[in-house]
């Protein structure tokens, strides 16, 4: 039995590149989350025009990984003190945000965040709501670290959160 996990941190290339080598991570989606325009697309939500961060969507064995565990690789993985900023994307999609889809999730994201309160050099701003509706990205945004490696932003800011993931979780590496 799988769930679901929807968390947004940064370009959503990044977090996709890191959730796809974690054990007990069964599928990554790319995608637009929390706005207000019923199909968002790439250039809209870039624009800022739309309210939608980019995000990923998880599906999980929990019998794997557990969900405390991959808030803990996001948070390990992005600056949560920076609002609607990460490194040189600057936006509110951008923006820090853990969308939980149960009760139990909710839960578990309030007793992380508590747990990091005072751990980090400035006020954490992740936002924490119920999931809405979540929009796939353009088929071009998926799998875009593994095609693409070699591209600058991929090499700059995606491979080091992806060093990240190794350094720091190791056990839990699919690769």
């Amino acid at each position: 039995m799988t769930e679901i996990a929807t968390l947004a941190g940064g370009c959503f290339w990044c977090l996709e590149a890191v959730f796809q080598r974690v054990r007990g991570v069964e599928r990554v989606v790319s995608g637009y989350i929390g706005g207000h325009v019923p199909d968002p697309d790439y250039r809209s939500v870039c624009d800022g025009s739309t309210g939608h961060a980019e995000a990923v969507q998880l599906q999980f064995d929990p019998a794997i990984v557990s969900y405390e565990t991959l808030l803990d690789i996001f948070f390990t993985i992005h600056d949560p003190t920076t609002l609607n900023r990460q490194g040189n994307d600057v936006g509110t999609q951008y923006r820090s945000a853990i969308y939980w889809h149960t009760p139990e999730q909710e839960a578990i994201a309030r007793q992380t965040l508590a747990g990091l309160a005072g751990s980090l050099p400035a006020p954490i701003v992740t936002e924490l709501v119920a999931a809405p509706t979540f929009h796939p990205a353009e088929d071009y945004h998926q799998n875009y670290y593994n095609q693409h490696t070699s591209q600058p932003y991929c090499m700059v800011v995606a491979a080091p959160k992806v060093q990240k993931l190794k350094q720091y979780f190791a056990p839990l590496v699919n690769e």
